[in-house]
């Protein structure tokens, strides 16, 4: 069977991310998801039935998730308490509307990773990192945070590299931000955890 192109929408303003609408009446589903991501260089995010394409990172948000992603798996190799996944993973938060996205960078405790877990991970993670670029706007960060924490995330850090600082959320917590010249807390979900962030954004 023959399958529609799908057409794009109208960029929104603040160039993060461009809309992809779908082929006539069909609505996107993690299929759909799998298939795109494999298809380009993009990545994309399925936001309440809505499929997003966001642009490839800056070789700076590369270097930034990266660094990330190795202090946390050095930590976890002397307490292993579970997985640290790259910003290609996604995560369902919610069934409907379907929404899945892909933190750049996750931590999930081992007890909650389903052996036979499917390609998406059905969960909301336990820590989630999200490097913030100059296109995202306000609105689109304050969603990501809504987004994650009700629906199960412990504990989100928003990493600012223009700033040089990183906004701690949790549930029901006045959130926290760290300056250069602090180290992130891993708190309850990574005990013992420390970071400079001179030694991040270096």
């Amino acid at each position: 069977m023959a399958t529609e192109t799908p057409s794009l929408a109208p960029s929104p303003p603040s160039n993060a991310y461009t809309i992809i609408e779908p082929p006539h009446r069909h609505t996107w589903t993690s299929g759909d998801l799998l298939g795109v991501s494999h298809d380009d260089r993009y990545q994309y995010e399925l936001i309440r039935g809505e499929l997003r394409r966001m642009s490839p990172a800056s070789h700076r948000h590369g270097r930034l998730e990266v660094r990330l992603i190795v202090a946390i798996g050095k930590y976890l190799e002397a307490h292993p308490l579970g997985e640290v996944f790259s910003g290609d993973t996604g995560f369902v938060l919610e069934d409907a509307p379907l929404t899945i996205r892909a933190p750049d960078v996750a931590f999930v405790a081992a007890e909650r990773i389903p052996a036979d877990a499917p390609a998406f991970l059905p969960l909301a993670p336990d820590l989630v990192i999200e490097i913030i670029s100059p296109s995202e706007t306000a609105r689109s960060i304050a969603e990501k945070v809504s987004d994650y924490l009700r629906t199960g995330t412990r504990l989100l850090w928003l990493v600012y590299p223009e700033q040089q600082e990183v906004q701690a959320y949790a549930p029901d917590q006045p959130f926290h931000i760290y300056r250069s010249t602090d180290a992130l807390d891993g708190r309850g979900i990574l005990p013992g955890f420390h970071y400079l962030l001179r030694d991040l954004f270096a």
